[in-house]
């Protein structure tokens, strides 16, 4: 026989819809990912605002700020592109995301691009080990 709170929590149940999702986000320069569950509808704001609570909250370091218009959120299946936020996050088709500030990939692209155009001529390990003997004097007994 069933208890009438067993009976009260089947008939709450039977009407709410399962909606929920467990994410997680992955914070560039954070040590961990953060695991939220989230409603299906949201949008990608919230969950970048969710995000930066559950940061703060934390105590994680660096400290990222509350500033949601500072951030982007991108989808780990396609990493190419931010997600619009605006966009509900179940259109995404994952549930594994990557968060960072909005300059921070542009800095890291011109950084990249400048690695690039400086590189010598020799670009294999062979004279990149011979370069840094000739830096290094080795004194024998």
């Amino acid at each position: 026989m069933m208890s009438q709170t067993s009976k009260d929590t089947m008939k709450y149940n039977k009407g709410v819809k399962k909606n929920r999702l467990l994410i997680t986000v992955n914070v560039l320069g954070s040590p961990g990912p953060l695991r939220l569950i989230v409603n299906k509808d949201d949008t990608v704001s919230t969950v970048i605002d969710s995000s930066l609570k559950l940061y703060a909250r934390g105590g994680r370091l660096p400290i990222l700020g509350s500033d949601i218009t500072s951030f982007v959120l991108f989808s780990s299946n396609a990493p190419s592109h931010a997600l619009s936020s605006s966009e509900a996050i179940w259109l995404s088709g994952g549930r594994n995301f990557v968060m960072s500030k909005k300059n921070t990939s542009l800095q890291t692209t011109e950084a990249k691009s400048d690695l690039i155009t400086n590189q010598s001529d020799s670009r294999s390990w062979k004279s990149w080990l011979r370069n840094l003997n000739k830096s290094f004097k080795i004194i024998s007994h």
